[in-house]
């Protein structure tokens, strides 16, 4: 079957059964490998999308329904530009394998769009479905927090 997807602001074409993860169809189908697989049972955060601005385990939407506007860690930023959260991210020195962290900063980006100046609690609240094996939790946070800084200064 063929599919059309809003992906970072295009409109994509692929080519895959309907019962086939949206995790798959970015990475094997769009070659698009910034979304990682990780549990494949939206357990661990990995694979973490956004769709519509909602965070979403892609690793656990068929296909057939991932409709909307679907954006991975490769359109976060504007063109040429890394958004607030991934520059905090690198100012913070969070990633250490870095496998995690591109369902990280898209659980981030959405919380960060929902609270747009979020507590501890906020943040722990939000990102406990996303697992860091190297255990960057406090660098995490402390990014969260320099990125809202961020986007209140414009």
């Amino acid at each position: 079957m063929s599919f059309t997807l809003s992906v970072n602001g295009a409109l994509r074409q692929v080519d895959l059964p309907g019962d086939v993860p949206l995790l798959w169809a970015l990475r094997d189908g769009l070659a698009m490998t910034g979304t990682k697989f990780g549990c494949g049972v939206a357990a661990c955060g990995a694979c973490t999308v956004l769709i519509d601005g909602e965070a979403v385990r892609s690793c656990q939407v068929p296909l057939a329904d991932a409709t909307g506007k679907i954006t991975t860690i490769e359109g976060l930023g504007q063109p040429g530009a890394l958004a607030p959260v991934q520059v905090a991210w690198v100012k913070h020195q969070v990633a250490q394998c870095g496998y995690c962290q591109s369902g990280q900063i898209m659980q981030a980006a959405a919380l960060l769009a929902q609270i747009p100046d979020p507590s501890d609690q906020d943040i722990d609240e939000a990102m406990q479905g996303n697992l860091c094996r190297c255990g960057t939790y406090p660098r995490i946070r402390a990014a969260i927090h320099e990125a809202a800084q961020m986007i209140k200064a414009g």
